[in-house]
């Protein structure tokens, strides 16, 4: 897998519409009608995983901190149907929570998880805060990966 770590204006328009197609199939056309474009993508540093032979299969993004929680938040975490089960959604996080350390050093991780991907996010060492709510119509769980100790 060949990663790819780019703020929004340094994407260039073929990984920005290789990213929001991606999003597209799986955000909208998989799991109903959503508003993906957020206005936050601006604001974020974008995790895009291309195969050999540079078909866009992985991607997230890491919002600042500050913009929607304290903490950097990893969200839009998305594998391309044909490679799910292969493992590369593990690959994919574990290099967004490389990255995300690597740019925050010390700092926790905030993501906004879909309920039953729970045991995935926790693998990574996330812990479930609050209670469940609905998040576009799928219920969601706020979960922190705690921060180094100062």
């Amino acid at each position: 897998m060949i990663w790819t770590w780019s703020r929004f204006a340094d994407l260039g328009v073929d990984n920005l519409y290789d990213a929001l197609a991606l999003r597209c199939r799986v955000f909208v056309l998989e799991q109903g009608p959503y508003q993906d474009p957020d206005g936050i993508d601006r604001q974020a540093w974008h995790l895009l995983g291309r195969d050999d032979a540079g078909e866009l299969q992985a991607y997230l993004r890491v919002v600042d901190p500050g913009v929607k929680y304290a903490e950097p938040s990893i969200g839009r975490v998305i594998t391309a149907a044909a490679v799910r089960g292969t493992g590369l959604g593990r690959r994919l996080m574990a290099e967004g929570v490389t990255r995300c350390t690597a740019a925050w050093p010390g700092q926790g991780i905030r993501i906004s998880a879909q309920a039953h991907l729970q045991g995935f996010y926790g693998g990574f060492g996330f812990v479930r805060v609050g209670d469940p709510y609905p998040e576009d119509n799928i219920p969601h769980l706020e979960m922190l990966m705690p921060g180094a100790p100062a």
